[in-house]
């Protein structure tokens, strides 16, 4: 196929990729009569891709690879934080390019085939470092002026934060959770998840202490306050079972305090399951962990530690 003559671009794209995606346009436009929005998009969302695929010194269309690819999209999601719908568009995008490429003979291979399809996307959890959950265990702390007579409402929160993080409970278990559930002989939680289906959950010490220093000196100052007795766990100033809104309001609270941002209940769940792969958990042992009816659901982890993986490829690998 003869390609258009390179000419400079901004963004210095190297010329053959450049010549190749410009002749890609002229087929959309003329061969495939497609609208100037649709057009746009399609150049916004190559261009980016070439952009990517140049920094990472390729300079032809038979040099793109199919962890190139993948790494572009992860780019987009966990750097750029495009939402899911946005990523799937540059997914699309970029298997109509790879496929022109491989109709015109200038790929031999066509990179893009062992994508997932974009039905199956999802976009990466946002997750905290070690050190960002310290900050955010650690913001709970006594006021400067405490009440006697009042709830001391901080140890109640430190607790919910140190066992969300310690056991990787969604909001509405530990709403859920009874007393009867908080096993502290065994070092146990039992959790009754999605479905009705309930699990055992180890809970750390930080967490184990946490908790019982709530049941000595909060909790039964909570209970007084009740119209009538509850066997929940946690409790709100008012003696009642503590809401799923009103979970989601500590962990903003909290994660204000600790200079965080976009930080809700199920970030610290994310953090738990990304942090137990990080040390070497097993997938499965996760899996039960989380409550997960399928391994699918919690493979999703995997990719957030991926810079970590690579690492240690190079590491130990003879030919990395």
């Amino acid at each position: 196929m003869t390609m258009p003559t390179p000419t400079p671009v901004q963004s210095n794209i190297p010329a053959m990729l450049d010549a190749a995606r410009r002749s890609f346009e002229i087929f959309l436009r003329v061969e495939c009569g497609l609208r100037p929005n649709s057009l746009d998009a399609y150049h916004r969302d190559i261009t980016e891709a070439l952009a990517f695929f140049t920094e990472a010194g390729i300079t032809k269309p038979d040099q793109i690879t199919p962890r190139l690819l993948s790494d572009h999209l992860q780019h987009l999601s966990a750097n750029r934080g495009l939402a899911g719908s946005s990523v799937v568009r540059h997914l699309a995008t970029i298997r109509v390019f790879c496929r022109w490429l491989h109709a015109m003979g200038l790929i031999e291979d066509n990179p893009a085939d062992i994508l997932d399809r974009p039905s199956s996307w999802q976009k990466l959890p946002g997750v905290l470092s070690p050190s960002q959950m310290r900050r955010l265990l650690d913001a709970p702390r006594e006021p400067d002026d405490p009440k006697p007579s009042a709830p001391p409402l901080w140890i109640r929160d430190r607790a919910i934060l140190e066992l969300m993080y310690a056991s990787g409970l969604r909001a509405s278990e530990v709403g859920a959770v009874g007393l009867n559930d908080f096993i502290p002989d065994t070092g146990l939680i039992k959790i009754t998840g999605k479905g009705d289906k309930q699990r055992l959950v180890p809970v750390g010490r930080p967490a184990m202490d946490a908790v019982q220093t709530y049941l000595n000196l909060c909790r039964p100052m909570l209970l007084m306050a009740a119209d009538s007795p509850t066997d929940r766990l946690f409790l709100s100033r008012t003696g009642r079972p503590l809401e799923r809104v009103a979970l989601w309001q500590i962990v903003k609270k909290y994660a204000k305090i600790a200079g965080l941002s976009d930080v809700h209940p199920h970030t610290l769940r994310h953090s738990f399951a990304t942090h137990l792969l990080s040390g070497g958990a097993d997938l499965r042992v996760v899996q039960d962990l989380l409550g997960h009816a399928d391994i699918a659901t919690t493979q999703i982890y995997t990719h957030v530690d991926s810079d970590r993986l690579r690492t240690i490829h190079r590491q130990f690998h003879p030919r990395a």
